[in-house]
């Protein structure tokens, strides 16, 4: 197999991003006291870019230079974009198609693009990229002019970062309390918001939509699910951070009614990819927390700028789960049915993101005294790349961090992207075992 094969590809991509990343972030250019920033937290903060995290181990806006910030910015609209696209788009320039075997396994955890509409979805990207961050980008700039009395280049600088960084689900912010200072302001929560729903739907999604209108019927099972599942996800955050917080005077118990009604919605939207914080998230309540845990988990859509295992992989689960209880022999969801192999690849995502954030809690645990709840919060964090923090990122030792760092990477590029490039050279046997049934339950 050649550098062609775009499993082989999406690792080593993400791999030089960083690497790249990294170097420019050690240059002494890039930090306010130009002293060269240290290897690791060169390496943190450029993995957390290109994975679109937000994670860091060092206040953005006080540590980094000008150029150190603009490195960053441009390191998570690398991520956001996806080294996926630029794969298919060197395959379109050289004037071939991957072959079917390589389309085949890159739809394991990219969604089920059409590969005939390939050059019409790249141009989708692109074009929505480009106007929704242009739009999100002049309506923060205008309202930091206006109503916060900031200098018009302080301005555009900050609506720009914010905005490209929101649409990207990236979660990095120029202040060092992210957006806390706008927590009573909705025209710069709202529009962060809405970006980060959009984006986190996947370009899939979007191109059905275009195609299709709202034309509920002809809409794929695909964009239904994630669609539906959103809307659930985000009405469940919602109603559940609004009244477990309610009477916490640390985040909305001092606020007015519509207050609360603004930053319960944009942290219903936050946990499940892009990591801005209008609260701190420190101060939740244990429940709230637990909450966080399973928002972040699940994610967003698929082939997009969202982390987790996904809305489909995890409605998938939850329709498995329903037709064994119902006594149904197929498993499915609007009337249509899954294949076996759909339902196998929701439930490997699912098994080896519980295992690796599981392994890396407990190492982590062991080498610090930092609390558990705080570590796992942490974990599922780095890998389902949100980037919310109860604060303690810089705090874990060193090998804490590295393994942050790989629970970013893996959670970028997806759990069964790495391990079919693992296996890449493996094949089916010849043969099948008897069938003998074990005991379940």
């Amino acid at each position: 197999m050649g550098l062609r094969d775009p499993i082989r590809l999406i690792p080593l991509l993400f791999l030089g991003a960083i690497a790249f990343g990294t170097i420019l972030l050690s240059l002494p250019i890039a930090t306010n006291e130009g002293i060269g920033a240290p290897l690791l937290t060169a390496l943190f903060t450029s993995t957390s870019a290109v994975a679109v995290t937000g994670l860091i181990v060092v206040d953005t806006p006080t540590y980094w230079s000008t150029f150190g910030q603009v490195t960053i910015l441009l390191l998570f609209q690398i991520g956001g974009l996806g080294i996926m696209t630029a794969a298919t788009l060197f395959g379109l320039m050289a004037g071939r198609g991957f072959g079917l075997r390589d389309r085949m396994a890159t739809q394991i955890e990219r969604s089920r693009l059409e590969t005939g509409d390939a050059a019409s979805v790249l141009k989708l990207i692109f074009l929505i990229t480009i106007s929704v961050e242009a739009i999100i980008a002049v309506i923060l700039s205008l309202r930091m002019v206006t109503f916060y009395a900031m200098p018009v280049d302080e301005a555009i600088w900050h609506g720009v970062f914010h905005s490209v960084s929101a649409f990207n689900n990236a979660g990095f912010s120029t202040h060092s309390d992210s957006v806390m200072g706008y927590q009573t302001d909705p025209f710069v929560l709202g529009p962060i918001m809405l970006a980060v729903i959009l984006t986190a739907l996947g370009f899939p999604v979007m191109q059905d939509i275009r195609s299709n209108r709202l034309k509920w019927r002809r809409w794929s099972l695909h964009t239904k699910i994630t669609v539906a599942g959103t809307l659930v996800l985000l009405v469940f955050g919602f109603l559940a951070i609004l009244s477990m917080e309610w009477d916490n005077l640390a985040t909305l118990g001092s606020m007015t009614l519509g207050e609360k009604l603004l930053n319960a919605a944009f942290h219903s939207a936050m946990p499940r990819t892009a990591g801005f914080n209008s609260l701190d998230v420190g101060a939740f309540e244990d429940e709230t927390i637990m909450v966080n845990y399973l928002l972040m988990f699940i994610g967003g859509g698929s082939a997009g700028t969202a982390g987790g295992i996904k809305i489909s992989t995890f409605f998938v689960l939850f329709a498995i789960l329903l037709s064994e209880i119902l006594g149904r022999r197929d498993a499915g969801l609007f009337q249509r049915r899954f294949g076996h192999a759909v339902e196998r690849q929701a439930l490997s995502v699912t098994i080896l993101a519980a295992t690796l954030i599981f392994a890396s809690t407990t190492y982590i645990a062991s080498i610090s005294s930092l609390p558990l709840d705080e570590i796992l919060f942490e974990c599922i964090s780095a890998f389902s790349t949100v980037g919310l923090s109860t604060g303690i990122t810089a705090d874990l030792p060193p090998t804490g961090q590295l393994v942050i760092v790989a629970l970013m990477f893996v959670g970028r590029v997806g759990t069964i992207t790495v391990a079919t490039a693992l296996a890449l050279g493996s094949r089916g046997r010849p043969y099948r075992y008897p069938e003998e049934n074990p005991i379940v339950g």
